[in-house]
């Protein structure tokens, strides 16, 4: 049990730091190792002080004191702790309708549908929801309807991240930048103790699946074909191999005509042989390319 109330000793650690958990060079290795065979995120020295600072909330949430000592938990307890360690190490930086161009060009793809059809949506890394909500938005606008022909799989590997995406609850501060065209269509501001706040509203709602899924795992079990497939500033946490094994799952599975964006830091040179560039931070698959 932790002992609430009472100060944690400081440890003074092998560099001559001062610490409230004993957090050594191995220790450090150890959760690069892990979180790589884990969620592929490949970790540099420049990572220390930011593993330290998220993992040491799950040490003192345990009452634990050493680095070493939660990481055998990890390992041995995996179904009681290896998804908050997960969730402990995966950023979700995210706003709607971030990198805007995306959704310009997402939109002229819907609209180039032929009449009747059905459009399926990929959203790889959804976190906090507010990138899959855009998308959904931007469904509305292209048809003109709440009811677009379109369907969004919204997923990530964090489960905190994607309970707080599946609520569609936010703070007014995340819509200041949309317009008040959008604020009124499609969201309900909060009243009362949820003043200060708006929710999604529910035909968007009806529009998106929030699934957990691990972009690492062998077979993703999806058998639709996407007309789109967002993976955006998710490839910057990979190397170079991982990156080229998750597209080599992910280029399948996009729909003829269907589009890979990207991140604005994102290249994919070594995978020419998959993707090619269409546009800006967007690629068709290389076997349409010719």
């Amino acid at each position: 049990m932790p002992d609430r109330g009472f100060q944690r000793p400081a440890v003074t650690s092998e560099r001559g730091e001062t610490t409230a958990f004993e957090f050594t060079d191995r220790d450090f290795r150890r959760v690069c190792k892990m979180i790589y065979a884990r969620a592929g995120i490949h970790l540099g020295e420049n990572k220390r002080d930011m593993v330290y600072s998220r993992l040491s909330r799950r040490l003192r949430a345990l009452g634990l004191q050493r680095f070493a000592d939660y990481l055998d938990l990890v390992e041995q307890q995996p179904e009681q702790e290896e998804q908050a360690f997960i969730n402990a190490l995966t950023t979700n930086l995210t706003s709607f309708f971030r990198e805007a161009h995306h959704f310009d060009a997402l939109r002229e793809q819907l609209r180039a549908l032929p009449r009747g059809s059905h459009a399926d949506i990929w959203c790889c890394a959804a976190s906090t929801g507010e990138e899959p909500w855009s998308l959904a938005i931007t469904a509305c606008e292209a048809f003109a309807s709440d009811t677009p022909p379109v369907r969004i799989l919204a997923t990530d590997i964090d489960t905190n991240a994607l309970a707080t995406a599946e609520r569609g609850i936010y703070g007014m501060d995340r819509i200041t930048d949309l317009s008040a065209e959008r604020k009124r269509r499609f969201f309900l501001r909060g009243t009362g103790p949820n003043e200060g706040r708006v929710k999604v509203k529910p035909f968007l709602q009806r529009l998106v699946e929030f699934r957990q899924l691990n972009l690492l795992a062998p077979d993703y079990g999806l058998r639709q074909q996407f007309i789109a497939v967002f993976c955006r500033n998710v490839m910057i946490y990979f190397d170079k191999p991982t990156q080229y094994e998750v597209l080599r799952k992910i280029v399948p599975l996009l729909a003829p005509g269907g589009r890979f964006y990207a991140g604005h830091s994102e290249s994919f040179t070594h995978a020419l042989d998959l993707l090619q560039p269409c546009g800006r931070t967007i690629y068709r698959a290389t076997r349409e390319a010719g």
